[in-house]
């Protein structure tokens, strides 16, 4: 009797070791599943534009805008073509790149309303310089 209660619990305590992990796996996958983009400003082949133009991207995921060709650049987003003109303001970088390289990176809030993200290059806004995140 002893020896089937024994064998028992060892079985029990096996199966919940797996369950835990098992569900780890399932819970955790927003962290994991983060991805990290780039945006060039400025074309390589000298175009006005950021490449790509439209980006997909979940809650979590970073971006990476990079100055490219054409500086200085910059990448505004406009709270008034913005689901949510709170995240706009936080992707927001106002202050103008000047060196080929030069980066900086945002990562798109959690709590992100989805839909069209529209930024722009102040500069360059009037060349048709802009650009849509699209939150999912």
């Amino acid at each position: 009797m002893n020896f089937i209660l024994s064998i028992s619990k060892r079985v029990v305590l096996g199966l919940s070791v797996v369950l835990l992990v098992a569900s780890s796996f399932v819970f955790n996958t927003s962290s994991a599943a983060a991805a990290t983009y780039e945006v060039k400003m400025g074309a390589d082949n000298g175009m006005l534009s950021f490449v790509p133009a439209k980006l997909e991207v979940q809650p979590g995921d970073t971006v990476k805008f990079v100055n490219n060709k054409l500086a200085p650049h910059n990448a505004v987003f406009d709270k008034g073509q913005s689901p949510s003109a709170d995240v706009a303001t936080t992707l927001s970088h106002k202050a103008l790149m000047f060196s080929p390289g030069e980066n900086y990176t945002v990562t798109i809030p959690e709590d992100a309303t989805s839909g069209d993200y529209t930024y722009y290059c102040e500069p360059h806004r009037g060349a048709g310089m802009v650009g849509h995140l699209i939150v999912k």
